[in-house]
């Protein structure tokens, strides 16, 4: 969200600086927890209203990614438990902002974002997997930084399925189990997962206090650092964002 205070302003200024003068991980992660807690706390009595202003502050929290070079980011926007558990209406009124999003800003002529989706469309609404389809589809020739969307997404499901593919891909060459046994490699089940071809994430940052991965990207990070932030998704500052990149920078300095 933009800042208006010249001091903030300055001191964003400064921090963008430090972190453009170092190191910043390829692929950043992040699970934006906290839309409904952040509209209650706003005393906005429809919570829902939440994850529309968090869907809107996507499109901030790309462009700190793109103006730092950033070239891969994936954002947990609900999990199939998510799906299963909220309200009928929260779910509804969800993936309407999901389809607002990806409609007006993501697929926009100016935007450079490529689109990937991670999860199941098929428990999706129609009109939702359709948009999602579509924006994917629309960004693909793109050369920009890309964006991944986990929605109906789960780490251990990924992982199911991604084994699953493999299993039934080396049957069709005619292998058998115990030479898909023999064989398997860690590679082999990384290029089967929503993410195949892309970077591990070596930062994943979770808002709202939270301090849990909630089943993302459970394989992929597994060498990631977790940044943990108080501030609830919707109120999530670039200052907040830079001293994440910061803080990753100063870990892996400290590591080398």
């Amino acid at each position: 969200m933009p800042i208006t205070d010249p001091l903030h302003a300055l001191y964003t200024r400064r921090l963008r600086k430090q972190v453009l003068a170092r190191t910043r991980p390829q692929h950043v992660g992040l699970i934006m927890d906290g839309n409904r807690r952040w509209a209650s706390q706003m005393g906005i009595a429809d919570t829902r209203l939440g994850h529309e202003h968090g869907g809107r502050h996507v499109e901030h929290v790309l462009n700190w990614c793109e103006t730092l070079g950033i070239g891969h980011v994936t954002v947990f926007v609900c999990s199939t438990e998510n799906l299963l558990r909220r309200r009928e209406d929260e779910v509804a009124f969800l993936m309407q902002v999901v389809e607002q999003v990806v409609t007006e800003h993501l697929t926009r002529p100016d935007t450079r974002w490529r689109m990937h989706v991670a999860g199941l469309l098929d428990v999706l609404p129609d009109t939702t997997a359709h948009a999602l389809k579509q924006a994917v589809e629309t960004t693909r020739h793109r050369t920009g930084p890309v964006v991944t969307l986990a929605i109906g997404y789960g780490g251990r499901q990924e992982l199911a399925t991604a084994l699953r593919d493999l299993l039934h891909e080396r049957a069709a060459e005619g292998q058998t189990l115990t030479e898909i046994a023999n064989d398997l490699t860690p590679e082999d089940i990384a290029s089967h997962l929503y993410t195949a071809g892309q970077p591990d994430p070596e930062l994943i940052i979770r808002t709202s206090g939270e301090q849990r991965s909630s089943n993302f990207l459970l394989w992929q990070s597994a060498n990631a650092d977790l940044h943990f932030c108080e501030a609830y998704w919707p109120a999530f500052r670039e200052i907040d964002f830079l001293r994440a990149l910061r803080a990753w920078a100063d870990r892996r300095t400290a590591r080398s």
